[in-house]
């Protein structure tokens, strides 16, 4: 049933921060995988399917009901899986295997710009000073954590691949707060990871993948995290969350996810902190802060803030 945005807050913000959380410690399960010479498309091949698989097989027991859509739900149910969840993984590989990480980063965190960009220019919002300097302020943290500073070889494809990241993540967030308005969580997540696998499986065929690197007890285990850990259940949290506040706030707040990502390498993989990345998530938390301390305007800041402003009026 088509729902507007609750305006509960606290609880949509605190759905954001549970889900980078997660992401972000994914980022260290998922580095020991990629050290053992698992590539990084075939993880993100493995965790598409397997969270295909899993939100299949819950949803078919418990609630069958939610695998039904509109018809007319489908082809923008495809656009997010295809180019809001599978592409975003292949362009920001491609970034990172051709720039330095940290810039690689900072790029695809230009997504929520994106869309504050979209709602300005496209959509003719009037979106309050207040966000866009947090969204600024995040940005310049995200920069120092990262040490996008140093940007070594800047390669022309590199560049390209981040930008299309940032574009990817940024269709991500705004076609969750569209889906859901017209579906159920778990009716988003079926769909939008069964076109992202697909797309996977064109490019990748199953008979090629490496189920060898899998076989042993310790690698399974590793391969499980990533897939519930790293991308179902924050996946799941996100596209919750965005029922409750606009995506371009929950996008503000998401820029902590390379913030604890340096936190969980510092205390799983013993990786230093320099003072200036300790001074870049002081930066991007007060950001946070400052985003959720704001009184959103639907409105202005929504998908649909037309639609919610003409509901209001009635």
């Amino acid at each position: 049933m088509p729902t507007h945005l609750t305006g509960r807050k606290a609880l949509g913000y605190s759905l954001v921060v549970a889900a980078v959380t997660m992401w972000s410690l994914n980022a260290s399960i998922a580095r020991t995988l990629l050290d053992e010479g698992v590539s990084a498309a075939r993880l993100s091949e493995l965790r598409s399917l397997g969270s295909w698989v899993i939100i299949v097989v819950l949803v078919a027991a418990l609630r069958p009901r939610l695998l039904r859509v509109e018809r007319s739900e489908i082809p923008h149910l495809a656009f997010l899986g295809i180019a809001g969840l599978a592409f975003v993984y292949a362009t920001y590989f491609v970034a990172i295997e051709r720039l330095q990480i940290g810039v690689a980063l900072t790029l695809e965190y230009l997504g929520p710009l994106l869309v504050l960009l979209w709602l300005w220019l496209a959509r003719g919002r009037r979106l309050s000073p207040a966000l866009w300097g947090a969204m600024g302020i995040s940005l310049v943290g995200t920069f120092l954590v990262v040490r996008a500073y140093d940007l070594g070889t800047l390669d022309a494809l590199g560049v390209a691949a981040g930008l299309g990241a940032a574009f990817s993540y940024a269709i991500y967030l705004v076609g969750t707060e569209r889906a859901g308005r017209r579906n159920a969580p778990a009716t988003t997540l079926v769909w939008a990871f069964g076109f992202a696998t697909l797309f996977w499986l064109a490019v990748q065929p199953p008979w090629s993948f490496p189920f060898e690197q899998f076989s042993g007890t310790r690698e399974g285990l590793l391969a499980l995290g990533v897939i519930v850990i790293g991308t179902l259940l924050p996946y799941g949290l996100m596209v919750a969350a965005v029922r409750h506040v606009p995506a371009a706030r929950a996008g503000i707040v998401a820029t902590l996810e390379p913030v604890l990502s340096a936190l969980f390498a510092y205390l799983i993989h013993d990786e230093g902190l320099a003072a200036i990345q300790i001074a870049g998530g002081a930066i991007v938390l007060a950001a946070v802060v400052w985003v959720q301390s704001q009184r959103p305007d639907l409105a202005a800041e929504t998908v649909s803030g037309g639609e919610i402003a003409r509901e209001d009026r009635l």
